[in-house]
């Protein structure tokens, strides 16, 4: 009976001890670190681009126990817990052992802590009283009954204190030593392994002589119990303390709060080269004194083949308010400038409307209340689509955007994966193609990318989890043209047989938006492509600034870092295959078509790529008189004189004219006056359709005028047009003057010495043109 009592007694206690456990576990749980905020963003390497600490300060950078030195691993758990994988996480002989020496020495010689035990005490720091010690074996046996050794492991590694803000060995190794923990030296592991001991005491940047000390004790330790090599410890001993500056992760900080979203885990991987992230930040700082005041700027670099982001600079300076550094320019939404052209004419060459080199009008055009004018000073006349494009001239593009048709080239750019940004219930309009949309310089760079992925547009790669999405924007073809013609290689070889190969060079493009808000420099190399942004985050106007004078240079300073880069590392560029479809044909101005160079209508040669063999005509401006052809049919008699078609020997005769608007910027051989024979009396023919001629009064062509001496007041000019029909348009250098009725005249002031090209259209679609000179 006696046993039995002493059985259900001590099965009732054992019962009693486990209930009051199980009560003690649900009352004081064991407090496991949840996800405090503390973040990490990552270069593709695993270098730290950007931290975010959690609400104390601290910044930790998570690892497991298998990315860190196995050197690492044998001196901590040398030095601080060689039974850590045997014992149920209290070691009693340790326990013993520190507290006969601390009695005995009437002070504290040494702990018996496992690192069991010094994780319970980071998860939830006490006194070091006797309760306290109590509540540090509680939780010990909390940690041992609920994790793994390796999980235990996993938090010691996370949760160290190392001095300052830092928490982790990873964070540790990255701050002290420029390095990832998996590449740690012996001396390198044995100095992180000690600090933790007293981190405000022995921090290597504040105190090296001490940290030195500590760290040559681990190393003798690790001898002594034959872990290394007595030799590599030897070897380890005399290796000086050498540390890399201090310094918290600080590169691509927009970057780094563009992926910090509340569900991103505690490591943010992204596609980032550190080194050239880096590079590139110190050339962005450089710049930063020759930009003006409150201008930032912004560089995107991406990997044509991967789509993989490899530099990202929202702006000069984040911390730099003045300048509105904490505004991601790549991001935001601002006017794209001239950069949408090489789209036009991509999408223009596969829809069959021009060639490479077909006949473009750069005059002075109106439409509705809408007359663009140049960028640059006046307007050149005829101008074929590659220099047109290379040259970004307005007026070709709009007349190339009306016979296209706004909607469709934005329904098109939308489809393509290039999506324009309008006001609200505004339509596509002319001015969409000079910059009267938003865009961003991600979606123009992604837009870009076709013409290095043969047509195919894809969206940026910011980490390597991300999808690469691309879709149809221009055909193979055109988009190996368009690139040719930005590159500088516009024009192919005049002999239409000779081999075709796509050179790796840097084609680009600028872009300036109305107002000198933005600049812009767009290019496509042999590997990478670049996105250039310059401006005021704010919109305001940074007057003398565009995309050639201040984004290019840039632009050409990047490609410049990368291709030297490649050099070094010993990286070509793979030459890609022409498209079979692309060709070279003999064309002849003004009607675009292929002629035999003795063609008496031939009246220019060129040679000009082309899609699938076709070359269309020439493109007329939608409203101009379908009465005045590019073709004249006459008869013509023996003498050469024209005449009507029932004449005697009367011959019909084919004449290629120029298109009308092209007359004032003709050499007067090819003007419709000389193309055309005179009548003959005898058997005159019947009128052709023409319309009074139009010309300027006030200035004639090649006029030197002068400031008056005398006065402080600049030169007043009195301009009329006499002939033509309707109002009219006044230009100078391409840039609007202003309008008169009829017969009604302008004044105009000029104050600067230069050259100048005065323009004036009527409503029927003439112009005239004079340049003269202001001289002092």
């Amino acid at each position: 009976m006696n046993l039995r009592l002493v059985a259900r007694w001590t099965v009732g206690s054992l019962l009693l001890v486990m209930a009051l456990l199980w009560l003690a576990d649900r009352l004081w749980p064991l407090p496991l670190p949840k996800d405090d905020l503390a973040r990490v963003v990552l270069a593709e390497d695993g270098t730290p681009l950007w931290r975010f600490a959690d609400a104390d300060g601290v910044w930790r950078y998570p690892v497991q126990s298998r990315e860190v030195s196995p050197y690492y691993l044998d001196a901590l758990l040398t030095y601080e817990d060689r039974w850590f994988y045997q014992h149920p996480g209290v070691n009693p002989l340790s326990l013993m052992r520190a507290t006969w020496q601390n009695l005995t020495d009437a002070r504290v010689v040494s702990g018996g802590s496992t690192l069991s035990m010094q994780v319970a005490r980071l998860l939830d720091p006490h006194s070091r009283t006797l309760h306290g010690k109590l509540r540090q074996l509680w939780r010990t046996a909390q940690l041992e009954w609920y994790l793994s050794k390796e999980q235990i492991l996993n938090l010691y590694l996370n949760r160290a204190p190392f001095g300052g803000t830092l928490q982790g060995v990873a964070a540790a190794s990255w701050a002290y030593l420029g390095k990832s923990p998996q590449h740690l030296t012996r001396a390198e592991a044995a100095l992180l392994a000690v600090l933790p001991q007293t981190p405000s005491r022995l921090r290597p940047d504040r105190h090296p002589r001490r940290a030195q000390e500590a760290r040559d004790k681990v190393l003798r330790r690790l001898g002594e119990f034959q872990v290394w090599p007595q030799s590599a410890v030897d070897e380890a001993l005399e290796e000086s303390l050498l540390l890399a500056p201090r310094q918290e992760p600080s590169l691509a900080p927009l970057l780094a709060r563009r992926l910090n979203r509340p569900d991103s885990p505690p490591l943010i991987r992204t596609t980032i080269d550190a080194s050239l992230q880096r590079r590139l930040e110190d050339l962005l700082m450089g710049w930063r004194a020759r930009l003006p005041e409150h201008t930032s700027a912004a560089i995107l670099v991406v990997e044509e083949q991967s789509m993989a982001v490899r530099a990202y600079l929202g702006s000069v300076d984040i911390n730099d308010a003045r300048r509105f550094g904490h505004v991601d320019m790549i991001s935001a939404l601002r006017s794209p400038g001239s950069t949408l052209k090489p789209f036009l004419y991509g999408m223009a060459l596969d829809a069959g409307l021009i060639h490479s080199e077909s006949l473009l009008q750069d005059v002075p055009r109106r439409y509705g209340d809408y007359r663009p004018g140049n960028f640059s000073m006046g307007f050149t006349g005829a101008v074929p689509a590659s220099t047109a494009l290379s040259s970004s001239l307005n007026l070709p593009a709009v007349q190339l955007l009306e016979a296209y048709g706004p909607k469709r080239f934005a329904g098109e750019m939308r489809v393509g994966g290039m999506p324009l940004a309008l006001p609200p219930m505004a339509e596509p309009n002319l001015a969409l193609i000079l910059g009267g949309a938003g865009s961003r310089l991600e979606e123009l760079v992604s837009g870009y990318s076709a013409f290095a992925r043969d047509g195919k547009s894809a969206t940026i790669r910011l980490q390597p989890q991300d999808l690469l999405r691309e879709r149809p924007l221009l055909s193979p073809g055109s988009a190996w043209i368009v690139r040719r013609i930005l590159s500088g290689q516009a024009r192919p070889d005049r002999d239409p047989r000779a081999e075709l190969v796509q050179r790796p060079v840097l084609a680009w493009k600028t872009g300036t938006s109305y107002g000198f808000r933005d600049a812009w420099a767009l290019g496509v190399g042999p590997r990478y492509l670049i996105g250039v942004w310059i401006g005021r985050p704010d919109g305001t106007p940074v007057p003398g600034q565009f995309g050639l004078a201040s984004a290019a240079p840039l632009m050409l300073q990047v490609h410049d870092v990368l291709t030297n880069r490649d050099s070094q590392r010993g990286i070509t560029a793979p030459v890609k295959p022409v498209p079979t479809n692309v060709g070279v044909a003999a064309i002849c101005w003004p009607l675009g078509q292929p002629m035999s160079r003795s063609d008496p209508n031939c009246r220019r040669q060129r040679f000009a790529w082309t899609l699938d063999k076709t070359t269309p005509p020439t493109l007329q401006a939608l409203d101009q008189p379908l009465s005045v052809g590019l073709m004249e049919k006459i008869w013509v008699n023996a003498k050469g004189l024209r005449v009507a078609a029932n004449c005697p020997g009367a011959v019909s005769r084919d004449i290629a004219l120029w298109p009308a608007p092209l007359e004032p910027w003709l050499p007067r051989i090819e003007r419709r006056e000389a193309r055309i024979p005179a009548p003959d009396s005898a058997c005159p023919p019947p009128a052709l359709a023409a319309s009074s001629p139009l010309s300027i009064v006030g200035v004639r062509e090649g006029d030197q005028l002068r400031l008056p001496a005398s006065s402080s007041h600049a030169l007043r000019l009195e301009l009329s047009a006499l002939g033509g029909s309707g109002r009219r348009w006044w230009f100078l250098n391409g840039a609007p003057l202003g309008d008169s009725a009829n017969q009604d005249s302008i004044n105009t002031s000029f104050e600067h010495l230069g050259r100048y090209q005065l323009s004036v259209l009527d409503e029927a679609g003439q112009t005239a043109r004079v340049e003269f000179s202001v001289v002092d």
